[in-house]
């Protein structure tokens, strides 16, 4: 199960500048639930308060009140339920690509010859057994996400948290990873939260999407588009989705907060 809860949550850093102390609202008082299998996508303007909400349900950052639960159980660091995709993907350069995912899997306390029987069956997951001996300059922006993803999935989290993962990518491979993000969550059933700056990529991907402004939920849409999806060129000529992309549009440049 992998039901994600914001209950309340606010984040506040502080920052020292010139030799001043100042205080950021990263986020304030945010709440909403992701259901167990459901895609959300987390999309505002810059520093709105969407990676840090993501960091926060990883464990890498903790709320300055509020809390965020996972299944119920307040999240209190990094775990195994939980795996995370950078925009990039930070592999390690001087390992293979199947031993950058074994390398997760070791942290999680595998061992012998399911180790690497595991890292495998998930690089095969996003197409890349035959590059597994690969080290990472050996492969595209593209392949090196594609590792990443493996790497997140192989430690078998009911959660994946996205941040902008295909931001840095062309448009090309950025279409074809939507799509086969969409393939495998259909395959693994995981609860997928991701941050993006795209519009059109909210609304192909989402389930619901979640406008944030200034550190709160501004809006929170459902995409009328069923899953499975069809091809996603053919999803962008649908009614649904150039309506969808447009109320989007509206509350991103709409100034009132809903409560």
């Amino acid at each position: 199960m992998g039901e994600v809860t914001f209950l309340d949550v606010s984040k506040k850093f502080s920052l020292r500048v010139d030799g001043m102390l100042h205080h950021v609202q990263a986020l304030d008082r945010v709440s909403f639930t992701v259901k167990d299998g459901e895609i959300v996508a987390l999309i505002g303007p810059s520093g709105c308060g969407k990676t840090t909400a993501l960091r926060v349900a990883m464990g890498l950052d903790f709320s300055t009140s509020g809390r965020v639960t996972v299944d119920g159980r307040e999240v209190r660091g990094c775990g195994h339920d939980r795996g995370m995709v950078f925009q990039h993907a930070e592999l390690l350069p001087w390992l293979s690509a199947l031993q950058n995912v074994m390398f997760g899997l070791e942290m999680k306390g595998m061992r012998g010859g399911e180790l690497r029987d595991t890292a495998e069956k998930y690089l095969d997951l996003v197409g890349l057994k035959e590059s597994q001996n690969r080290r990472p300059h050996q492969l595209s922006g593209g392949m090196k996400q594609r590792v990443g993803i493996a790497r997140a999935l192989a430690i078998d989290p009911s959660v994946l948290l996205m941040d902008e993962p295909f931001g840095a990518l062309d448009a090309q491979t950025r279409e074809s990873l939507q799509a086969e993000l969409l393939e495998i969550q259909a395959r693994t059933g995981k609860t997928v939260i991701f941050v993006t700056h795209d519009l059109d990529e909210a609304v192909l991907i989402a389930d619901r999407i979640i406008v944030m402004k200034g550190g709160r939920v501004h809006e929170i849409m459902t995409v009328p588009i069923g899953r499975p999806r069809p091809d996603l060129g053919v999803v962008r000529g649908t009614a649904e989705f150039a309506e969808t992309r447009y109320k989007v549009w509206r509350a991103l440049h709409d100034e009132q907060v809903v409560h």
